[in-house]
This record gives C-alpha cells, sequence and structure tokens, in this order.
C-alpha cells in the first residue's frame, strides 16, 4: 500500500451510520411529523427573509439610500432562486400525494 492510500484509508471512519428503523418513522409526532413540518416552516421563513431584504436592498436603491447594485441585484436573485427551489419541492410534494391518492388498497 502506498502512503497516499494508508493516509486515506486511516482517516476514513470505520463505522456505518445505520438507517432509522421503518418503527422510528411511523411514530407520530415524535417521529417524522414534527421533524419534517418544522424543516417546511424554516424553509419558508427563510424564504421569506431572503424576498423581505431583496425588497428593502432594491427599494433603498430606488430612493438613492445606497448606491450598491450588485447587492441588490445578487440579494433579488438569491430570493429568486429560492423561490424556484421552494416550487420545485411543493411540486414533489404535490406529486407524491396525487401517487398516494392513487394507490388501491
Amino acid at each position: 500500500m502506498n502512503p497516499i492510500t494508508s493516509s486515506l484509508t486511516s482517516s476514513l471512519p470505520l463505522t456505518v451510520p445505520t438507517p432509522p428503523s421503518s418503527a422510528s418513522l411511523l411514530e407520530g409526532n415524535e417521529g417524522g411529523e414534527s421533524s419534517f413540518s418544522q424543516t417546511l416552516h424554516g424553509a419558508l421563513g427563510q424564504l421569506e427573509n431572503l424576498q423581505d431584504q431583496a425588497q428593502q436592498q432594491v427599494g433603498s436603491l430606488l430612493a438613492g439610500q445606497s448606491q450598491d447594485l450588485h447587492g441588490a441585484m445578487i440579494a433579488v436573485e438569491k430570493a429568486d432562486l429560492s423561490f424556484q427551489l421552494m416550487l420545485q419541492v411543493r411540486n414533489k410534494i404535490v406529486a407524491a400525494y396525487q401517487e398516494v391518492s392513487r394507490m388501491q388498497i
């Protein structure tokens, strides 16, 4: 074994993480539901903050209080990308719901 591969293999962790059991995924509010809900609300909050920041920067640019055109454009693009990502997540959630609703029991 050469020195490069021996240093790489010695720095790698020896334990492999185990996936959560199906019982823990199916638990009520203690399991995945509250976690998913909290994650979704957190993402929506971040999206709202990015949109507010972009709106403030554009407003200050239009009012003449700021000369930072690049900063305003970057804030607008960040808000736009975040909004597009949230739309794609919503579309995936709706598609998953529709697929589950079409399943026969």
